[in-house]
């Protein structure tokens, strides 16, 4: 059994990924060892592809992505209907 709690950030270096690795690490413990990971890094992107995520910032725990950074992503019919593809009458 691990004596660590392995967080993972991927970041983009945005201001919101900023401000997700500052909450992440405010409020860890000393059981929690926090990797903050560039998605500009190919190997890095590739790891997030299989891990699901869709959008940074996202934090993985324990190599499982959290609940609250699931999401779809970029969904054509509704990027469509929003207007995408169709030009300017």
């Amino acid at each position: 059994m691990s004596t660590k709690r392995n967080i993972e950030v991927f970041s983009a270096g945005c201001p919101a990924c900023d401000e997700t690795i500052k909450m992440v690490k405010t409020n860890a413990c000393p059981s929690c060892e926090i990797k903050v990971l560039d998605m500009k890094d190919p190997a890095v992107a590739g790891q997030a592809k299989r891990l699901g995520i869709h959008f940074v910032p996202a934090v993985v725990i324990d190599g499982k992505l959290a609940d609250c950074c699931t999401g779809r992503g970029p969904d054509e019919a509704v990027l469509r209907t929003a207007g995408l593809g169709q030009p300017l009458v």
